[in-house]
């Protein structure tokens, strides 16, 4: 009886003290330090470079925050560690001023795990401190461009949140530095600004491309009614809307890419998603527009849509999609540029207005820089915005930590290392391919672990010999089954060699994934009303298993 009060005893108080918050002031001490891996970065949302010093960069990410380079990418500097958010969707820097730098947070490119914003933001002094200007509401914004001549006039391209209807969306401007803005280009509450662009012989003429889509977390629709190409010649105060008077496609249209020729300003070039998607061109400043092109410029529209022209030569354009195509003939043909030199999935694009050899490109890798006009790239491993899924840690002595990162795979390596020069690139071990996921290590056995791609796709990895096993349930061959964008997998805690996974059934293997069994229903709702991701996209299907639902997340 002794024993079994001292056992009550012993588990109140540990209840007790579990139950009390974390003081957070107790780890106010404590610094993150960097441990890898370094061989790879992550994604790139904005770039925008000085036109003084052209060795100075600053590279938004869609969640490692603001990054600032001052000798041409060798080291960079955080600049927004201190900021409520960490998510940049667009850069300006201020032409006439190039200590005063803007920058706009949420990322505008709406896949199933994109950050959300909190306003725009504003540094006087080059980025070392920042005051938030407003806009809190927007979410997501995609475009920023300050007037060239006025530093008090900036429009921002407020793309909203694909979640669902609100009304802070469209273009905002303010004519006092950001003190006050006025909505002054609004369609409805699903739409928001897709691409946005200033013609840079005449500050007050823009062309603004609004973008309906929404989001749910299993389906996604580009297109509507509210989906548009916008031009104004008066700063914003009237809105003319281009249709297929002008020459623009007729019907329901999807997310636009625009670009302005620098060399010649009536050269404008929309990249349209429609029934069939093209490329448009007007040759007298967006009056009229003819098709130029509907092959090799693009796919999946709402997650790239991205086109640039050289500023020496207007019939020299470059779209970004999975690789990066070029067009020597002003869009009717395209040839790659960049296909797997470098990693694919490209949004951002800057291009040096007086140089034009002289590019750099943000993909969901990191960032990468040539000097050649795209013979030879330099990739930046040194910026350490990699956006990890999981983690894990097992209990080695020094431990391992592992983890599943988008679009650049699963990894593991030391927490730390008893060795002189600390924890180096070749430390890491690169373990599977595609979206990196959940990696979890095998009880008892440092050479075993099981990693994890997209929609359920799981190996049992041999670390000593680099070996490795497809474990995914395969099914009765009756019943399909759904697996998640990041499926759900757990360790048994009691048999070493027991492990569960999930799809809408709860999988148990007793033998690490050599086989498998059922071990409950479907423990989902089963709506078929939300089975229907073989469809999903609007305008354009776009079926990767980012919207399989009716799945199981977590074990």
């Amino acid at each position: 009886m002794k024993r079994f009060f001292s056992s009550v005893f012993v588990l109140s108080v540990v209840v007790s003290m579990a139950a009390q918050p974390l003081d957070m002031e107790l780890l106010k001490g404590m610094k993150a330090r960097s441990i890898g891996p370094g061989g790879m970065s992550g994604r790139v949302t904005a770039i925008d470079v000085e036109r003084r010093n052209d060795a100075v960069f600053y590279i938004g990410t869609a969640s490692g925050g603001l990054w600032k380079t001052e000798n041409g990418g060798v080291n960079f500097k955080p600049l927004f560690d201190k900021e409520e958010v960490s998510s940049i969707g667009a850069l300006d820097i201020d032409p006439s001023n190039e200590d005063v730098v803007w920058a706009g947070t949420g990322e505008g490119n709406p896949r199933n795990s994109l950050n959300g914003g909190y306003g725009i933001y504003k540094s006087l002094d080059g980025g070392r401190n920042w005051t938030l200007m407003g806009l809190e509401n927007t979410r997501h914004i995609h475009r920023i461009i300050v007037h060239p001549s006025n530093p008090d006039v900036v429009y921002v391209g407020a793309i909203g949140s694909p979640w669902g209807p609100h009304p802070e969306r469209g273009v905002y401007k303010t004519s006092d530095g950001g003190r006050s803005w006025k909505q002054i280009l609004f369609v409805n509450e699903l739409s928001g600004v897709g691409d946005m662009v200033m013609d840079p012989q005449n500050p007050d003429k823009l062309f603004v491309a609004m973008w309906e889509h929404q989001r749910w977390p299993w389906f996604f629709k580009s297109g509507g009614e509210g989906s548009g190409l916008h031009m104004t010649v008066d700063g914003g105060s009237n809105w003319k809307e281009l249709t297929e008077k002008e020459g623009l496609p007729k019907g329901e249209l999807g997310r636009m890419g625009l670009a302005i020729a620098r060399g010649n300003s009536k050269y404008v070039y929309a990249l349209v998603e429609s029934e069939k998607n093209a490329i448009y061109r007007s040759e007298d400043g967006g009056y009229s527009w003819e098709k130029r092109g509907d092959k090799n410029m693009g796919n999946r529209p709402f997650y790239y849509s991205e086109i640039y022209v050289d500023p020496a030569n207007e019939n020299r354009v470059y779209t970004l999609f999975s690789p990066v195509n070029v067009s020597e003939d002003g869009g009717k043909s395209f040839s790659t540029l960049l296909g797997q030199k470098i990693h694919v999935d490209h949004h951002a694009w800057w291009i040096h207005p007086e140089n034009p050899s002289f590019m750099i490109d943000g993909n969901d890798g990191g960032m990468a820089i040539t000097y050649d006009r795209g013979k030879s790239w330099r990739h930046v491993s040194n910026l350490p915005v990699s956006q990890f899924y999981h983690l894990r840690t097992d209990m080695e002595l020094p431990y391992n930590v592992y983890g599943g990162m988008q679009d650049n795979g699963s990894w593991v390596g030391p927490g730390y290392v008893w060795s002189g020069g600390g924890i180096i690139n070749t430390y890491w071990e690169f373990l599977m391919g595609g979206d990196g996921f959940d990696v979890m290590p095998a009880p008892g056995d440092p050479s075993i672990c099981y990693a994890m791609s997209q929609q359920g796709n799981v190996r049992r990895l041999n670390l000593e010999t680099g070996s490795s096993v497809d474990i995914k349930p395969a099914g009765d061959g009756e019943t399909e089954l759904r697996y998640h964008w990041n499926a759900a997998i757990a360790q048994d805690p009691f048999h070493k060699s027991s492990i569960y996974f999930g799809s809408q059934f709860v999988h148990k293997s007793s033998d690490r994934g050599d086989s498998w069994q059922n071990i409950s229903p479907d423990l989902t709702t089963n709506d078929t009303a939300k089975q229907k991701f073989n469809e999903s996209g609007g305008l354009t299907y776009d079926v990767t298993g980012a919207e399989n639902h009716c799945c199981i997340l977590a074990i």
